[in-house]
């Protein structure tokens, strides 16, 4: 994670936290905001339409510009075409945000804010389906 005040800055907005709530939308009120449907994991995944319609319809409450394919190279596209200098986005437990936001790093420092904890749980999560999430989370809501 790299801490700047170089701004101004872009919102990455994932799909971990699709809320008006989201840390960066509180923390950047006026920052311009993008959410890219990541190709790589919808064809890894397989992703039901139904999720698919869910998260889309959680999109469309939020101010954010959506766009589809490589999430790393479309964030960097939308911080260019805004004269960003640098990506707020919010952790993520995900091992493929890491490997995205590392990607991004290499051109442009991107701070990643705390996210506050769902649960007590500090064990591992299968997130790919939020059923076995959920079965698993709710045991460890305080």
């Amino acid at each position: 994670m790299v801490k700047t005040k170089a701004g101004p800055e872009i919102l990455w907005i994932h799909g971990d936290v699709l809320s008006p709530e989201n840390p960066a939308f509180v923390a950047y009120p006026d920052a311009p905001a993008l959410f890219v449907w990541d190709d790589e994991l919808l064809a890894e995944w397989q992703i039901s339409l139904k999720r698919l319609v869910f998260l889309y319809e959680c999109l469309l409450d939020l101010p954010v510009e959506i766009r589809r394919g490589n999430v790393a190279g479309e964030v960097l596209r939308f911080a260019a075409q805004q004269g960003a200098r640098r990506v707020v986005t919010v952790e993520s437990p995900s091992p493929h945000f890491q490997v995205i936001r590392r990607k991004i790093e290499t051109f442009l420092p991107v701070e990643v804010l705390p996210l506050p904890p769902f649960t007590d749980y500090d064990g591992d999560f299968d997130l790919k389906r939020f059923s076995r999430y959920w079965r698993k989370a709710q045991k460890f809501i305080p």
